[in-house]
């Protein structure tokens, strides 16, 4: 895909676990979106994911987070 950042899969749940998106009561992941600096530090959490405009409120947080355009 060309990105310039990695994509998690995580079919055993052991990450999303741990991030508290997903629990004994709920086994699919909640929509959130973590944006991790290149150091694995928590910049933001968006727990509030509208699917229809996702993308682009993903650009605008990054731009905000000041991260370069590739």
């Amino acid at each position: 895909m060309d990105l310039n950042y990695p994509i998690l899969s995580d079919p055993q749940r052991t990450v999303s676990n741990s991030y508290g998106v997903t629990d004994a009561e709920r086994q699919n992941a909640r929509r959130w979106t973590f944006f991790i600096s290149p150091e694995g530090k928590i910049l933001e959490i968006d727990k509030s994911v509208a699917t229809d405009s996702h993308g682009s409120d993903i650009v605008a947080k990054l731009e905000k987070l000041g991260v370069d355009k590739k």
